[in-house]
């Protein structure tokens, strides 16, 4: 069955574009996203794929925010990113303050591809640099050290906004050695951050070294200690909790994720991508070379199209508002879906009141302390 990709008018279209770069150097042992390792001989072939893929589109479309994700989009080569850039340029031009993302590891940074994201308005990097602790580096299998890491903030100085990833709970991994990671990010002030806990997924090789006995996951008593430290060390360095794993320093939220979790329509092109247009959530194939044999065979690259409507979609847009720290309004509510998030889901919504997880205050609901350690097991119950 050939599945078409929905039609984009100029009434209809998102203003926010994610674009996955599905190359790595490595594949480190916890990844579960759309990677493939060591195989520079298709950047080519996914770049003329890309292109076919975006011609789809028609005409381009203003977004007001640019996504470049992974993978490692700075694992292409200085003139495969320029080539990136004028075709993403092209499809979808930034508007006046708009905000343009990519993602980048440490190693790869270089004074020229600084000056690459200066040339077309790359205004945020976004630094897969996981921890200064040259130990923990080695057990998450990255391929740079706290040196070049440092390095980085002063090579990217010119660029407007720096975020940083943060992974905790690492096997054998100390209270101690998270609040080093912590302060040395501090030193460097980047004016956003994400912290994650180490999660071991099914299929990716640290699940097979957990299933054998050679990771151990932390207690959930030392995850929580992690999260809370994060957050009472970041907030008092007038950093903003504004969404469950992330902070941001005021006025650098990250205005693409908010997009998602505001509920509001995104393209997205690549191998796994996943876009959300008029009503219709996509999903790319994952496969990166069966991507690009469908793409240049003129064949369609959507793997899973399902049109999302009434209470589903209202579900969905409840829990991804209800993960920043802002919560949701009755009012904002039902501007977006017609109902109150009491109509929705109210009984539920009560009892995870009564047991301290959101709290209520007028017509504002959020979030508490407590919710936040506890979140990813809340949602499903919202679903």
């Amino acid at each position: 069955m050939v599945i078409e990709l929905p039609v984009v008018s100029p009434m209809n279209a998102p203003r926010s574009a994610y674009i996955h770069i599905p190359f790595c150097r490595h594949r480190c042992g916890y990844c579960n996203f759309t990677v493939i390792a060591g195989r520079q001989d298709l950047h080519r072939s996914y770049l003329n794929a890309l292109k076919a893929e975006l011609a789809l589109l028609g005409e381009p479309v203003e977004v007001d925010t640019v996504y470049l994700g992974g993978g490692t989009p700075t694992e292409l080569q200085l003139s495969e990113f320029h080539e990136l850039m004028e075709l993403v340029k092209f499809w979808f031009p930034l508007a006046v303050d708009g905000e343009f993302t990519t993602e980048a590891n440490p190693e790869d940074i270089t004074p020229e591809y600084v000056q690459l994201f200066q040339k077309f308005g790359i205004n945020r990097v976004s630094l897969g640099g996981q921890s200064f602790d040259e130990s923990k580096l080695a057990v998450l299998e990255r391929n740079h050290s706290p040196v070049q890491l440092k390095q980085c903030f002063e090579l990217l100085s010119p660029i407007d906004s720096i975020s940083m990833d943060l992974i905790f709970g690492v096997p054998d991994e100390s209270l101690q050695q998270w609040e080093t990671d912590l302060k040395l990010l501090l030193e460097y002030q980047p004016t956003h951050l994400s912290t994650y806990g180490l999660t071991i997924e099914k299929g990716t090789p640290f699940w097979s070294r957990f299933e054998n006995g050679e990771l151990e996951e932390l207690s959930d008593d030392l995850q929580r200690e992690f999260y809370l430290t994060a957050r009472h060390m970041l907030t008092d360095h007038s950093y903003h909790h504004y969404e469950v794993s992330n902070y941001a320093k005021p006025g650098f939220e990250c205005r693409h994720n908010e997009a998602y979790w505001f509920g509001e329509p995104y393209f997205a092109a690549g191998p796994g991508a996943a876009r959300y247009v008029d009503g219709f959530r996509q999903v790319n194939h994952r496969s990166t070379t069966t991507y690009i044999r469908k793409a240049l065979e003129g064949k369609s690259v959507v793997a899973e199209s399902e049109h999302v409507t009434g209470e589903e979609l209202y579900r969905e847009i409840l829990v991804f508002a209800l993960r920043r720290l802002d919560g949701i309004t009755d009012a904002w509510f039902q501007q977006k879906t017609g109902m109150t998030p009491w109509e929705l889901a109210g009984e539920q919504l009560e009892k995870f009141i009564e047991q301290g997880f959101f709290q209520r205050t007028g017509d504002q609901l959020c979030l508490t302390e407590e919710g936040l350690l506890v979140s990813d097991s809340l949602w499903p119950h919202l679903l």
